[in-house]
């Protein structure tokens, strides 16, 4: 995902004021996955979505000082945010390798079973205690039940906490304290 431009950046002006236009473009691009990214399927938002948080935290990490205290607590509830957000893009990814990983055995203990068959006209449902990745296929099944099982969880995970970043006023407070900042 490309970053937005940030327009009126200028050098010479105080660290605050950059940093003013900064954290509200960065804001704005955060909250502007939603409500796509809660749909669960929209794991490109989802992935965006992190993406946008990285950016919006590696900004208040170093300029939140001049924000007041709330940059803080917003820098937390962005890391927590990007946190959840990159174990669902972990799951995003292994769920298609431990798939794939599953197919390759499938197709590897099919040609087994049609070289053992040989000549017959007919395969013989008894071969299938001869296939050569027979127990390998309960392991990598059993593993991506898990990784869908845990995507699931921390999908509703982010939700709670995007769910309560609005109860709390998350933007409106940010956009606040960048405001009506100390230095």
């Amino acid at each position: 995902m490309k970053a937005r431009r940030i327009d009126g950046l200028d050098p010479d002006e105080a660290l605050a004021d950059n940093a003013e236009r900064i954290v509200l473009v960065r804001l704005d691009e955060l909250c502007g996955f939603m409500p796509q990214a809660a749909d669960p399927e929209e794991w490109v938002a989802l992935h965006d979505m992190r993406i946008a948080a990285k950016r919006l935290r590696y900004v208040l990490e170093i300029t939140g000082h001049v924000f007041g205290p709330y940059a803080g607590t917003a820098t937390k509830h962005v890391k927590e945010l990007q946190d959840v957000l990159g174990e669902i893009h972990d799951c995003d990814v292994q769920i298609p390798a431990t798939a794939a990983s599953g197919e390759r055995l499938l197709e590897a203990d099919a040609g087994a079973l049609v070289e053992l068959a040989g000549d017959a006209e007919d395969l013989d449902p008894r071969l299938l205690e001869q296939a050569p990745h027979l127990r390998d296929h309960t392991g990598v099944a059993a593993l991506e039940a898990y990784l869908r099982a845990r995507r699931r969880v921390l999908f509703a995970r982010f939700l709670e906490q995007w769910a309560v970043l609005e109860r709390k006023g998350f933007r409106a407070r940010l956009e606040y304290a960048v405001s009506e900042r100390t230095a």
